[in-house]
């Protein structure tokens, strides 16, 4: 048997204003043919679980395209039509085919297509055929549509975020593809769009109330004829009419208990709606925090969360921890204008620099700075962490200390703070500092987990601002909790 593998995975932020071009899928990941394979086997990624699969069962894995971006912008009308029309020749190509294994995000956005990842799937859909079953991954981030839903036999999302189950998610997926394919099992998926967002903070798999909701669904799946649960908790940051959370169940032929499972997780989340709201707490008072905790503190800038399409520039909290008096903090800044200067300075100089944008309108503050290391800023890591990928690339990079003793790592390619190598393969301690920024919300912690006991969500400026009842949507749907309390 002959199982494709095809992936385009972007998660879009709409209210970013830079578009997500090819080139910049070009900069992360674009892949062809049997480099997926060398490059995701020994992954921690989907791809690496389906692969694993697949070859156990003796099953020839026939790779298309795999191509993923740096959450950001809308993707261009160019970029997405160029990666369609490659991923549609090159699987007509192969033809016939057994299955297709799929790995789509779930919240891409395109200029010309609001459902991005419903278009793609559609029409892959409609070009091997109805007889050919197509399961995949999904990101429990998705905003996921009935078109994405009509276009597949069954999607499995992966459960923990951080998302370190990823590589899980994809054996998960395979297996039941193997099953199908052998006879043992016929898959029926069921679908509830909820009239709820779930607050961004609120979305650690660690802790109540998502804790709770992957009790729920480790219990559904206990239940006779059902293959899978998924919660979906939806990525607020794109103004689109499939944004909100979701759920996905799939049963083994039997329609009837697919709708009971299905009802039980629906009945409890909007029962209990008000869980997922949060709580959002002044930056002033968590910042004092920082002096009575131990050290070093794990600061989440949930406002400019590169993981959410953010540009990972901002240095409003780096600016509030120096006016509190707070010394000896590391943030990663991207600013490739401000790295090219650099680059030209001898290790060791002293200069004054600008780096970053602040927010509000506040000039960005002329810093004191000793160039203390500046290359390539490539890093491996070899643990699972959020997002499941080995290999990283800051494009050139240079790392600064200012005179209130912080530790500046300016990238000239935007990054999510998803691994520790990030500091430490560049001889930067991660233990000596009183406190870490990380552009992120949640999925940080599985990096920092280990060096920082106390973490802190700082609900700061900027487009993944925590909360979105302040943001201008125009497209999403009414009602819409918490937006509508109905």
């Amino acid at each position: 048997m002959r199982v494709a593998l095809l992936g385009i995975v972007h998660e879009s932020n709409t209210f970013v204003n830079e578009p997500t071009t090819l080139n910049k899928f070009k900069e992360s990941r674009l892949l062809f043919d049997n480099d997926i394979i060398l490059q995701y086997k020994n992954s921690f990624h989907e791809l690496g679980g389906m692969i694993e699969v697949l070859e156990t069962n003796e099953i020839e894995i026939v790779p298309i395209l795999y191509a993923e971006a740096t959450p950001g912008g809308k993707v261009t009308k160019e970029a997405f039509d160029f990666l369609l029309n490659e991923a549609l020749t090159r699987i007509k190509q192969q033809l016939p085919l057994d299955g297709c294994l799929v790995v789509p995000h779930g919240a891409g956005v395109c200029e010309a297509y609001d459902d991005m990842d419903g278009y793609w799937l559609s029409q892959l859909r409609a070009t091997i055929g109805d007889e050919i079953p197509i399961i995949g991954t999904l990101d429990p981030h998705a905003n996921v549509s009935q078109l994405m839903i009509h276009s597949t036999d069954a999607f499995v999302a992966y459960k923990t975020n951080p998302h370190i189950d990823q590589r899980d998610a994809g054996k998960e997926a395979a297996s039941m593809m193997v099953d199908l394919l052998f006879g043992k099992i016929k898959p029926v998926q069921f679908f509830s769009s909820l009239p709820l967002i779930i607050s961004i903070e609120q979305q650690f798999s660690e802790k109540n109330p998502y804790k709770y909701l992957l009790q729920l669904s480790a219990e559904i799946c206990k239940m006779d004829g059902i293959l899978s649960a998924s919660i979906l908790l939806g990525f607020p940051y794109a103004d689109v009419h499939e944004m909100g959370a979701s759920l996905i169940v799939i049963s083994n032929r039997d329609r009837e208990i697919g709708n009971v499972a299905i009802k039980k997780i629906e009945n409890y989340m909007i029962s209990n709606k008000g869980l997922f709201v949060g709580t959002k707490h002044e930056i002033a008072s968590l910042i004092n925090k920082v002096n009575t905790i131990e050290k070093p503190v794990l600061l989440l800038d949930m406002g400019d969360n590169v993981g959410g399409g953010a540009p990972g520039n901002s240095i409003y909290l780096l600016d509030q921890l120096e006016d509190a008096g707070i010394k000896n903090t590391f943030i990663c800044i991207y600013d490739p204008v401000c790295v090219a200067t650099l680059m030209d300075v001898e290790i060791g100089a002293s200069v004054e620099i600008n780096f970053g944008e602040s927010h509000e309108k506040v000039e960005t503050r002329e810093r004191q700075v000793t160039l203390v290391w500046k290359g390539h800023g490539k890093f491996d890591e070899h643990k699972p962490r959020h997002g499941g990928q080995i290999h990283f690339d800051m494009g050139n990079i240079a790392i600064v200390k200012t005179n209130n003793q912080d530790v500046v790592m300016l990238t000239s390619l935007r990054i999510a703070p998803y691994s520790l190598v990030q500091l430490t393969a560049f001889n930067i301690d991660p233990t000596s500092f009183n406190a870490i920024v990380a552009k992120g919300v949640n999925a940080p912690i599985a990096a920092y987990a280990e060096v920082c006991k106390n973490v802190i969500q700082m609900n700061t400026p900027g487009v993944t601002q925590a909360d979105v009842t302040q943001l201008n949507y125009k497209k999403r749907r009414v009602p819409l909790f918490p937006f509508e309390n109905e």
